[in-house]
């Protein structure tokens, strides 16, 4: 065990390093036959948000022969300690170094934390570059929504699970051991590992590039690994292992309450959003299942809030049951049930007030885009009349302020559907101002967000709008945006430029990280860390533009980054939704009746799995 009392006195956020939290485990070392550190490339408040963290490391420490210790990244001024007094990255159970493990394991939940990745790597005391490791180092595994386009990290990573963990994890530590462990035969171990549906290693795959630059194929080059890694899926959500027993953080986190997954995926089919095609199909637990879990849940723990967890929580379709049944189990525990997720209805407003004891200070709707027109674009499924109504019913319910989220640079978007978020904006303010609401009180905020094209979308072929394009039309919004009641709130587009770049980028720009972490970036979606001037020195080393990943508009006919990572929907499919996009049709949600033909159930042999 590293001795990191000194270093804990001289940091922030000492509980970020300390470990020993409820329900933590620290299983015997000696007697794991296969040791995994899960690696959270963000700091610990952001990692102890996320489920997927909790889900594997139950999943792993419920084994027998298994353990998992968790690590996040240091904080820059933690990281200074660290290398001053020459002690590696370690995990927060047994604080043993990183490369003591059999396994690293990073999830890979944002593109602006993949200098991060690099960062922990060095910390570690291991090189950067998968092909300088050898069988004395541990084998680098990544997952998570990034790994559906690997290859900006494709030289750093040993391989990657392209789907959901629980289906492949269990495979790989098994294979780990039946091959000998760390003792084993590395490249043996990658080569069979690549014939486990929902594995790509990157070493076993060569990319070749046409004359002007862009992916010509991606082969593999050695026999027996499939030309196409398809994602995995869990096809029993219901009996899903799930984490009642969960970690509870010492300080206060992201998301501090527990964390209850209703179902997985979406079907409603919006055109920009790529987890909506990723996570599909959409799978439900039963409520019986549910109660049982929120029970254990709050018992395990002693949260006093629950949150029902899923991309579109009011679509579950026994959801106001489910609800009044959590709120009589807890009625007198002084536990509250929240909605981290609404649709833009009077239903889902509700809902919220339903399950609120304490109405929460502020409600937010997802409107995206200004004009109907656009909405259309985009398969928003959503109206003025929505949104209006279900503004109207939350200052009805007592709420007086709202947050409304749009995106900017979205395809065909024109001066005019940005003047339609202005004006819509005010309506908001107007209606809230109609039913009453103590102009003191009476708060709208407005939140602008940039396109960014991400892979097995839609999208994937549209370009990002240029920097300067964004800075003009966040400065037109923000002029039409300056009344009493209304905030304005937007993000860089330089970071939103930068996130394009490698959502769509190919094997090259690794050069281009590689240069980025070596002057000195970190924490790269932190403002406070941000530095786009070293990126840009960073890409001019590497010999790349970023633009030209960021700005390409691609044709059906070029083969993209990541073709060969399949997520289930078809080509087809994608090609098909491009089109109607731009023709401005909609699609209706497959669970409403007809079905889309994404392709993705008759592939995968599995069916939308509704909890009834």
């Amino acid at each position: 065990m590293l001795d990191i009392e000194p270093l804990l006195a001289r940091v922030q956020k000492p509980a970020r390093y300390a470990g020993g939290e409820w329900n933590a485990v620290r299983k015997d070392w000696d007697k794991a036959a296969v040791r995994v550190a899960f690696a959270f490339p963000d700091v610990y408040e952001v990692g102890m948000s996320y489920l997927g963290l909790q889900i594997l490391y139950h999943l792993v420490n419920s084994r027998e022969d298994a353990l998992m210790e968790r690590v996040f990244a240091p904080w820059v001024d933690m990281e200074g300690e660290m290398r001053r007094r020459g002690v590696p990255l370690f995990t927060l159970e047994s604080r043993r170094p990183v490369r003591d493990f059999d396994i690293l394991a990073f999830t890979l939940q944002y593109e602006l934390t993949f200098t991060n990745v690099l960062n922990m790597l060095d910390l570690a005391g291991l090189p950067l570059r998968a092909a300088a490791r050898g069988p004395g180092h541990p084998l680098v595994v990544a997952g998570g929504p990034c790994a559906f386009n690997p290859e900006p990290l494709a030289d750093f990573v040993d391989l990657f699970v392209i789907g959901e963990g629980e289906e492949v994890l269990g495979e790989l530590l098994d294979l780990y051991l039946e091959l000998g462990g760390r003792r084993g035969d590395r490249q043996l171990f990658l080569r069979r590992a690549a014939s486990i549906p929902g594995v790509y290693v990157p070493s076993l795959y060569r990319v070749l590039y046409r004359d002007d630059g862009a992916v010509s194929r991606v082969e593999p080059v050695a026999a027996g690994v499939p030309p196409r890694v398809t994602k995995r899926v869990v096809r029993r959500f219901d009996g899903a292992p799930f984490p009642t027993r969960p970690v509870v953080p010492y300080l206060g986190v992201v998301h501090d309450r527990g964390m209850l997954e209703i179902q997985r995926g979406c079907t409603r089919g919006c055109r920009f959003c790529q987890a909506g095609m990723i996570y599909r199909p959409v799978r439900e637990k039963h409520p019986d299942t549910l109660l049982r879990q929120a029970a254990e849940l709050i018992k395990n723990t002693g949260y006093e809030e629950l949150s029902l967890v899923s991309l579109s929580t009011a679509d579950y379709s026994r959801v106001r049951e489910l609800v009044r049944s959590l709120l009589d189990s807890f009625e007198g525990m002084g536990v509250s049930v929240s909605l981290p997720s609404l649709r833009v209805d009077a239903f889902s407003v509700d809902l919220a007030r339903e399950v609120q004891r304490v109405r929460r200070s502020t409600l937010t709707f997802a409107p995206e885009a200004g004009t109907q027109r656009l909405r259309d674009v985009i398969n928003k499924g959503v109206t003025e009349e929505d949104l209006l109504g279900a503004a109207a019913a939350a200052f009805a319910a007592g709420w007086t302020a709202i947050k409304l989220y749009f995106m900017i640079g979205l395809p065909t978007e024109t001066d005019e559907d940005l003047e339609s978020i202005a004006a819509l904006s005010r309506r908001v303010l107007a209606r809230g101002k109609e039913m009453g609401v103590p102009p003191k009180r009476l708060k709208v905020t407005v939140s602008v967000s940039s396109f960014v094209p991400k892979s097995h979308t839609p999208f994937q072929w549209e370009p990002q709008a240029e920097m300067e394009e964004l800075v003009r039309r966040q400065g037109y919004l923000r002029r039409r945006l300056r009344e009493k009641g209304l905030e304005f709130r937007w993000h860089g587009a330089e970071a939103s430029f930068l996130e394009a770049a490698l959502a769509r980028g190919d094997r090259r720009l690794g050069r281009a990280l590689e240069e980025a972490w070596r002057l000195g970036c970190r924490f790269d979606g932190w403002s406070e860390c941000f530095d786009f001037a070293r990126w840009r020195e960073a890409f001019a080393r590497a010999g790349l533009d970023p633009a030209c990943y960021a700005y390409r508009r691609y044709s059906y006919e070029d083969v993209l980054p990541w073709d060969h990572i399949d997520a289930g929907v078809s080509r087809e499919y994608l090609i098909r939704e491009h089109r109607r996009a731009l023709a401005g049709l909609t699609t209706p949600d497959c669970r409403e009746g007809r079905c889309p033909g994404c392709g993705l159930c008759p592939t995968l042999e599995i069916e939308p799995e509704i909890g009834g």
